[in-house]
Formats: structure tokens, C-alpha cells, sequence
């Protein structure tokens, strides 16, 4: 009897284990829909039933989504009332711990230059027009120049935030983190041949995600040696009596790009509501990352400290000499204060951060409230005339002239180049009607007074925002040099147009009531300051949660 209840309380326990252990990913060992087994040799249909959860990529941790109230919730001293409070809801996603260090874009400087070397005339732009622009620092009636010289590349400040970038270059660092790290993946899963990233890496032949998985036969360059010449793809090949294994989207190996943040995001990622959060509902509001309404700790140990990197009063950068109160003067090293209850440093302070939006005075929520975000404009792969992806090669880079003159490099050789979408993709549909979505239900009449539909910057009644326009075109005497005209108009009415982006946080150089992350400013997306850096983030593919939801009194059961 004894041993009979032993055997049914084992019995009971293993099955338990075997319903708890089911995830998504569960299909079973036949289809539901047509009875054929999966992953048969004899043929039929191959998936991926091994498959967990996302990996967590470098440097980032798992925020999980939810719904928040977005906007300010305290006063608006400067009664521009640009981010009223809104209910909004976030998908989960990941974001970087910290932000994008100075040794990190170093490390992505330091790869162009070896690829794309600028001694070449021919990829001179590519490396130069990824540079940070150490002149920032420089003030008029200021000394800064040590700053300058030193800041971007000196190894004392190798863990400092990076500045001086502007929102082109920082989505051409998240495109350029999304292909090294996949390249590394396919390396440590035996895919590519092993140290292909750095043995067969040339401006000719380069790893581009999404050249990967639309055109494999056309990565690095169109050497398929490299593309699968690992162990394991050779072993696949051998036992298949194929050519050799490409990974594709449905083996979930690889993972989503890193990009900028939404501005939704960021500010959902940055109150770090969890730690409010009683059942479904959140136990009051937080005006910074932090619990309480002051900027200072109230432990014993570090008692009117500030909790932030950020200006405390005129001429006061960080307290008097033997009392530094918050730890630096400009920029600190990142994650020299506590994180927040998602895991994340210097959501407030230190560097003021780049999100993906464009600036508007309002939020449209009555016509979205999930996953929001204004600045969506919706491309396809080109296609050629023999139906293949169009490769962009080292005679066909896409570059952009800056409003300032500076020129970057948008699409590099073994991209794909893109283009709008058109009425193949839009025609009939209720969801989207066009490839630009930027001035979609805008909503403000005095800016949209003339707008007729269409934006031509060559006639001012017609576009969305009168703001002004700098010209930057080659000489009509030396087509080398560039002609750059200011914008000496009197009619401007408007700083805001579909340049303009939104960036999020307080600074070092900032008052504490920028730390609020309700706070939003915008700057143009092609100039940089000294004050303004970013931090990536990535969708998450798969469920809401990595914890399972269960009552109270059980602990919850990690996956």
C-alpha cells in the first residue's frame, strides 16, 4: 500500500512536471490540421519544435510590457503641455543596460575602418561620416578643448556614454550591432566557417542580416564558402546529400534588429512601474526611474547624495570639492548610479537619449494606443528585373548629405536596397494607404492650414511645417565642393518638422525637471550635441512574459 501511494504521488508529480513544461512551441508530433507527421525523413514539412524562447542579446535585459500611463502626471512649469497623460500599452521588448558606451562605438569605427578603409577616395565617407563630432564640447566662453581631444578616444573615458552623435548615426550603429551579432551567432553555431568574420570580411564581401535570410547565396559577397562553410552546415550537407545548410527566419536562430527605442518605450522602460505593481493594477504614480519625489537618497550610507547625474543650480555641476553629490561633472562612467526596477542605469541624467519618433506636440491616442509611434515609413526589397533581391555594391552605396554638409553612408555594400511601398501593398487596405506616415492625422491646424496632401519643400504653402530649410548642393564651379546655404528666411514660424526628433531623459547639463521620463524635447536628426547620446532596444518575438502568471501564494514559476 505503502509503496503503491509512493508510485501514484511520483506518477502525479512527472506529469505535473510534463503540463508545466509545454510551451508555445509544443505542436506535438503530427499536424492538427493534416495528420502528417513533422520533421518526417520521408519528407513533409519541417519545423522547428525545439524551439524555447528569444535569446537575450549583448547588453540588454528583458523588459516585459504592459500598460502605463504615458505623459506627465506632475506640473508643467514650461506650460507647453507637448506629453499629456495618455493610457498606452507596450509590447515586451529588450533594452540595452546602459547606453551606448564610447568603447562600443569605437569598436564600430574601428570595424568601418578596417572594411572600408578612408584612405581609399572610394569609402572615404563611410568611416568620416560615422565620426562623432568631438567639436560639441567647444563653448564660446568656455574651456573646454581637453573634452575635445580626449573624450571620444581616451581610455579614461572608455566607459562614458557616447556624445556627439547624431539619430542618423546612431540608427546606422544599431544596423551595423544587428549584423555582428547574427554573423556571430551563425559562427557559434557552426554555420559559417569559423573567423569568417574576420577572415573573409572585405568591402566586397560583408554580412548583412537580411541579406542572409532573403538572398544567402549573395552573403559575403557571394562566397559560399564562407556562408556555410561550418561544421555544422558541412555535417548537413553530408547527411542530406545537399549543398549545405542556410538558416532561415523559421529556425528562430537569429534575432530582430537592434534599434532605437520608441518614445513610447522609452518612457514605459524608464518609470519602472513593477515595483508598484499589485495584481493588475499599479499602487500610485512615480514622477522619476526612482521611488520617492526628490532627487536625493534618503539611505543612511549615501544620504543626500543625488540619485542622478544631472545640474543641480547655476555653476553647479557636481557639489564642492570633497562633497561631489552626484559623482561627476559632466558625463559619469554608466551604471555609476542604481538601475531601475527593470534592471536599466541612467534612464535619467548622465546623457539626455535618442528615440526613434518624430516630433509632435500631441499623442495621438484616440486613434492608437498600442505600441505607439509616429515616424513610420513602410519600404520593400527592390527587386530585379530577373525577380532576385537588388544587392547594393561597392559602386552603388547610398549615401545623404546632411543639412550641415556632412555626408553618411545610409545602405552599405551587401544590403538590400529599399523602396517605398506602393499601391500593390496599399491598394484597398484599411490600415495604411501610403509608404510615408509621418504627417498621418498630424491634428495641428496651424501647421497643416496649406497642406494639400503632398510635401514639396520647394513650395512653402505645401509643406506640413514651415521650418527652415538649409541647402547644402555641389559648386557650380567645383562640383568637389559643397555650395551650403542658410536658411536667412524671416517667414519661418516653426522649429517642428519631419527632420525633428524626439530624445528623452535629463542630461548633465539639465535642471532635475528634465529628469521626469514624461519629458520630451526635440532636436534635428542630423545635428549632435555634447549632452545627447542613445541606448538600443529590440522586439521581442514569442509570449508577453517569461514567468508564468500564478495566485499569490505560490511562487512563480520561471520557464
Amino acid at each position: 500500500m505503502k509503496n503503491a501511494l509512493v508510485f501514484k504521488s511520483f506518477l502525479t508529480l512527472f506529469i505535473s512536471f510534463l503540463l508545466f513544461s509545454c510551451n508555445s512551441t509544443d505542436y506535438g508530433t503530427s499536424s492538427r490540421a493534416t495528420g502528417w507527421k513533422y520533421n518526417s525523413k520521408d519528407g513533409g514539412f519541417q519545423v522547428n519544435t525545439n524551439y524555447k524562447e528569444q535569446e537575450t542579446g549583448p547588453g540588454l535585459v528583458f523588459i516585459e510590457g504592459g500598460t502605463f500611463t504615458m505623459g506627465r502626471v506632475q506640473d508643467d512649469v514650461m506650460h507647453d503641455w507637448n506629453n499629456t497623460p495618455t493610457q498606452q500599452h507596450i509590447q515586451s521588448f529588450y533594452m540595452d543596460e546602459t547606453e551606448v558606451t564610447n568603447i562600443m562605438y569605437l569598436e564600430y569605427l574601428d570595424w568601418l575602418k578596417g572594411v572600408y578603409p578612408p584612405t581609399d577616395p572610394k569609402y572615404k565617407e563611410i568611416y568620416g561620416g560615422s565620426l562623432p563630432d568631438t567639436l560639441v564640447w567647444r563653448n564660446r566662453l568656455g574651456f573646454n578643448e581637453m573634452m575635445t581631444n580626449n573624450y571620444l578616444r581616451h581610455p579614461a573615458y572608455a566607459n562614458y556614454p557616447v556624445v556627439g552623435v547624431n539619430w542618423i548615426q546612431a540608427v546606422q550603429f544599431s544596423k551595423w550591432r544587428t549584423d555582428r551579432v547574427n554573423e556571430r551567432i551563425l559562427e557559434e553555431e557552426s554555420v559559417i566557417k569559423r573567423n569568417a568574420p574576420f577572415e573573409d570580411v572585405s568591402a566586397e564581401s560583408t554580412f548583412n542580416t537580411e541579406t542572409y535570410l532573403n538572398a544567402p547565396s549573395e552573403t559575403y559577397g557571394g562566397n559560399d564558402e564562407a556562408t556555410r562553410g561550418g561544421k555544422q552546415s558541412q555535417q548537413y550537407a553530408k547527411k542530406n546529400d545537399s549543398t549545405g545548410l542556410y538558416i532561415q527566419r523559421k529556425d528562430g536562430l537569429l534575432l530582430p534588429q537592434y534599434r532605437l527605442p520608441t518614445e513610447a518605450e522609452w518612457e514605459y522602460a524608464a518609470l519602472g512601474l513593477v515595483e508598484l505593481r499589485s495584481y493588475n493594477i499599479y499602487r500610485g504614480r512615480k514622477k522619476y526611474p526612482w521611488n520617492g519625489q526628490y532627487s536625493r537618497s534618503g539611505k543612511r550610507r549615501t544620504q543626500g547624495d543625488q540619485l542622478a547625474n544631472f545640474k543641480q543650480g547655476d555653476g553647479d555641476y557636481g557639489g564642492i570639492a570633497g562633497w561631489s553629490d552626484d559623482g561627476a561633472d559632466i558625463t559619469a562612467p554608466v551604471a555609476s548610479y542604481d538601475a531601475n526596477d527593470f534592471g536599466l542605469y541612467d534612464m535619467a541624467g548622465n546623457v539626455a537619449e535618442w528615440v526613434a519618433d518624430i516630433y509632435r506636440p500631441i499623442v495621438d491616442d484616440e486613434y492608437n494606443d498600442f505600441n505607439y509611434y509616429r515616424g513610420n515609413v513602410y519600404t520593400k526589397n527592390a527587386i530585379n528585373p530577373d525577380g532576385t533581391v537588388k544587392i547594393v555594391t561597392t559602386d552603388s552605396i547610398i549615401y545623404d548629405t546632411l543639412s550641415n554638409g556632412k555626408i553618411v553612408a545610409t545602405i552599405l555594400p551587401g544590403g538590400i536596397l529599399q523602396t517605398p511601398v506602393d499601391e500593390k501593398e496599399t491598394y484597398l487596405r484599411t490600415n495604411f494607404t501610403k509608404s510615408d506616415n509621418i504627417n498621418f492625422r498630424d491634428g495641428d491646424k496651424s501647421s497643416s492650414r496649406y497642406y494639400e496632401g503632398f510635401q514639396d519643400e520647394n513650395i512653402p504653402n505645401r509643406r506640413m511645417y514651415n521650418d527652415p530649410i538649409h541647402k547644402v548642393e555641389s559648386s557650380d564651379e567645383d562640383s568637389t565642393k559643397l555650395d551650403r546655404r542658410y536658411d536667412e528666411s524671416s517667414n519661418r514660424t516653426t522649429l517642428i518638422g519631419d527632420d525633428k526628433r524626439v530624445y528623452k531623459g535629463g542630461s548633465w547639463k539639465d535642471r532635475a525637471y528634465w529628469l521626469d521620463p514624461a519629458q520630451r524635447r526635440f532636436f534635428p536628426q542630423d545635428m549632435s550635441t555634447d549632452y545627447i547620446g542613445f541606448r538600443n532596444a529590440m522586439s521581442r518575438v514569442g509570449e508577453k512574459s517569461k514567468i508564468k502568471k500564478t495566485p499569490k501564494h505560490k511562487k512563480p514559476r520561471k520557464k
